[in-house]
Formats: C-alpha cells, structure tokens, sequence
C-alpha cells in the first residue's frame, strides 16, 4: 500500500470518527476571523480552553479588533490575556498581529490576499511560525494549506508514514501532495481530526485498543498485542 493511500485512508478514517465533533475553528462555530487570528496566537503552548477565555476577555472589554489591540497599552493587553499563559509575550505578538493587519488596510484585505502573499506576510511578523500562518490561512481565509502540528507527525509516524526529520515543508508537501483534490474545506475537517484524535487517543501514551485506525496502524497493534500478553501474564500469576 503507498504512502499516499494510507495517508486517505488514515484521514478518512478520522473524519468518519470524529467529523461530527465540534471544533472551534469550523466555519459554523467561528464568531469571525479576528478570532482565529487572535486565537492562534493565544492557543500557543496552552489550551484551546485558557485561549477562548482570552478571547472571550478580549471581547468584553471591546478589545478584540486590529485596531483596538493596535492602541491599548500592552500592560493593559497583557492583564486581558493573562489567562492563556506568558502574557507579556502574547501581548506583544498580537500587536504585531494587529500593526500586519492594519497596514494590510483592514482584516478583510488582508485574508483576501493570494496564499504565497498572506503567509509571506504572516512569517514575517513576530510571534507568528508556519504553524500559526497555516491555520490563520486555512482557518480565517479558506486557503488550501494543511497545517502541521505535533499530533500530525506523531499520527504519521505511528502509522508507518511521513518524510524523514521535521522540516515543516516537507511535511506540508507530503500532505498535500498525498492529497490532491482534496479542498480547503476538506482540510479544515481533516485537520480538527487529527488534533480531537491527538488529544483523546493518540497521546504521548496511546490509548490504542479504542482507535479506529488500529487496523492501519503498526504501533497501535504492536502495543495491543503487548498488553494483551502482559495482561495473560498477570492473569496466570494470580
């Protein structure tokens, strides 16, 4: 079986097990774009949890617009978005966020733009890496880009796939490349997939008897079979 068909399969797989889940940055839950753009800063090494109470702070006090994160003072930034962790830095990066946004003149331009032109100008603001600019893109444009995170190379490399090292565009080409009529929104559907499976089975210590790619997987059978053996073990001692 090649890569690229493991890679449909395992994806298929996913978006049948989990695409009836919600996820926040699905169209239909996403209150607007400034969300996913705020959000993916503030989601940065914390929960989506402890970023949507940031946001939702942000938004009580009327902050939550390029312009408005633009001209508040970044103490007062920082005390809104405390919540999500390192404050002083998420306050600082989002005002970069906010200075790209309104020299893009305005949110809605910005997103409007080409692909190549909106992420070469998500990377070249502070606090915003491939993975960020990925999600802004696909999420808050609906630019067809697949986002890689941890819980995509860790699936992928459970499953037997992927390219060697971590190089980002490797694996966003390796993605895409396995993928090639799939649409933004297809990726957007496969991409919360992944993350909903990352975070209730495929953990660092995998769940693997409950996975519904246990058939595709070699680790997850490896590992079944390594409890079932230690389990006839205990079982034969007591």
């Amino acid at each position: 079986m090649s890569s690229a068909t493991i890679v449909r399969d395992v994806l298929t797989g996913l978006d049948e097990a989990y695409g009836d889940e919600r996820w926040h940055w699905m169209p239909q839950f996403v209150r607007g774009p400034i969300d996913v753009v705020a959000g993916a800063i503030l989601v940065q090494h914390t929960t989506w949890t402890n970023a949507e109470r940031a946001l939702e702070s942000l938004r009580a006090a009327g902050a939550l617009d390029a312009a408005a994160l633009a001209t508040l003072p970044l103490e007062t930034l920082a005390a809104l978005v405390r919540v999500s962790g390192t404050p002083s830095i998420k306050a600082r990066r989002l005002r970069a966020v906010a200075a790209m946004i309104e020299d893009a003149a305005g949110l809605p331009a910005l997103l409007a733009l080409p692909l190549p032109d909106l992420r070469a100008k998500l990377l070249a603001t502070h606090g915003i890496g491939p993975e960020t600019a990925d999600a802004i893109a696909l999420y808050a444009a609906g630019h067809r880009t697949f986002v890689i995170d941890a819980y995509t190379k860790r699936l992928a490399r459970r499953v037997g796939i992927g390219p060697a090292g971590d190089a980002y565009d490797a694996w966003q080409r390796f993605f895409e490349d396995a993928l090639p009529h799939a649409d933004a929104a297809l990726f957007q559907r496969y991409h919360a997939a992944i993350v909903l499976h990352g975070k209730t089975l495929c953990r660092a210590r995998p769940r693997c008897a409950s996975c519904p790619l246990l058939d595709l997987c070699p680790h997850g059978r490896a590992s079944t079979t390594s409890q079932r053996l230690l389990d006839a073990v205990a079982s034969g001692a007591s």
